[in-house]
């Protein structure tokens, strides 16, 4: 579909033409307090409707307030020091600086609208903020900024936080997750999940009979992870990852039965808005599958579906049912469909339906009897998509807005 050139290629375009991926090399080391102001006042806006909490209560006002104190906007200076540092474990991005979930409707627990993603070991990010209590740091990655828990980074130089990024050789987890062994010497690396697309540097020079945190390499890959001390600093510490696992040394081939295999692990997953349920969402879903392979791509729908850097197919609001059922006809495995909020990967056709993996809260068919009937899959799942409906009259195919191809 792409062979590696192209796809650096491409993710180069993605680093300079896309507006969601912040470029944190070329980050100043100063930033304006006043844009860094913007930026979190942006995504930590007072919500404008009621919020409920897990046992299905309104979240009263006075709570809401406290948490937009705790965003501490009066505190950022004049001239922010950006400081650099590593996500030591995974870590939930969230709206305001809580671990407060909070729900649009009481009883609708699934989608809490105050997650907005997750960052996985190893992830390097540029620390702008922290919460009035200091417990909370707003956070840029390459792909998003939002607030996280002090305690899942570890801060340290910038060349530090890059060149452990850069290493080589390294390893890449092929599989949904892959986990490093128990010890009880090194806790912080002790079964420490690693999800798909994440990648570790690998030391090839260690000596085999060398224990690492009492264990001899024999049967395990040894790694290195960042770890921090009781203040918070940057610390790299070996750790060792089973060779049974589900890992690669280099980026996968990008074919379609390579892309396929990637998102079939993935199946009869529980669907997590926003990364939460130790999960993942749609737009999580696709990322990290193209990520075995080397592909970035931005976080959400919104920005992936009109992205710049990929082999784009618009599809315009003026394009007929008909048009649209005939398009899909033509769609390959790996091709990625976007309608507003989600995305959906093609894996091929069958009986005259084109067939999609998606990771969904749910679905509507129109039952035997003609009637529009919900099913609440809330998984990584297989469906028909020309059936699927969107609301009582519309299809799914008729909201499509964008398909983006990761072929030439």
């Amino acid at each position: 579909m792409l062979d590696a050139a192209s796809i650096d290629t491409q993710n180069a375009r993605l680093k300079t033409e896309d507006p969601s991926i912040h470029d944190l090399r070329a980050q100043p080391a100063r930033m304006i307090g006043n844009d860094v102001k913007a930026m979190v006042g942006k995504l930590s806006k007072p919500p404008t409707r009621a919020l409920y909490d897990v046992e299905g209560r309104e979240i009263p006002a006075s709570t809401l307030q406290a948490w937009q104190r705790d965003v501490a906007l009066d505190a950022i200076p004049a001239d922010v020091v950006v400081r650099h540092a590593l996500v030591t474990e995974r870590a939930d991005l969230r709206t305001f600086p809580t671990t407060t979930r909070v729900f649009s409707r009481a009883g609708d627990t699934d989608i809490d609208r105050f997650q907005e993603s997750a960052l996985f070991p190893g992830t390097p990010v540029l620390v702008l903020h922290e919460s009035r209590d200091r417990n909370w740091v707003y956070v840029m990655s390459t792909r998003y900024a939002a607030w996280m828990r002090r305690d899942h980074l570890a801060v340290g130089p910038a060349d530090d936080v890059f060149a452990y990024a850069d290493r080589q050789p390294w390893l890449i987890v092929t599989g949904v997750r892959a986990e490093t062994v128990y010890t009880p010497e090194q806790p912080q690396l002790s079964r420490l999940s690693l999800d798909m697309g994440t990648r570790v540097p690998l030391r090839q020079d260690w000596p085999e009979n060398q224990p690492v945190n009492g264990q001899l390499p024999a049967g395990a890959y040894v790694i290195d992870l960042p770890t921090r001390d009781k203040n918070g600093r940057l610390h790299i510490a070996q750790a060792l990852l089973p060779k049974s696992v589900d890992v690669a040394t280099d980026y996968l081939p990008l074919t379609p039965r390579s892309v396929l295999t990637q998102g079939f692990k993935f199946l009869g997953e529980r669907y997590g808005w926003g990364h939460s349920y130790d999960a993942r969402d749609c737009s999580g879903f696709v990322s990290e599958v193209y990520a075995g392979f080397g592909v970035q791509m931005p976080r959400n729908t919104s920005d992936q579906g009109k992205s710049p850097a990929f082999n784009t197919l618009q599809v315009p609001a003026s394009t007929t049912r008909d048009e649209r059922i005939a398009l899909m006809k033509t769609l390959a495995p790996g091709d990625l469909i976007y309608i507003p909020g989600h995305v959906m990967m093609v894996i091929g056709h069958e009986g005259g339906l084109t067939y999609v993996i998606h990771d969904t809260p749910g679905v509507r068919y129109r039952d035997a009897q003609g009637r529009s009937a919900h099913y609440p899959l809330n998984a990584v799942s297989v469906t028909p998509l020309e059936p699927l409906q969107s609301g009582e009259d519309a299809l799914y195919i008729d909201k499509i807005y964008s398909i983006q191809r990761m072929r030439r």
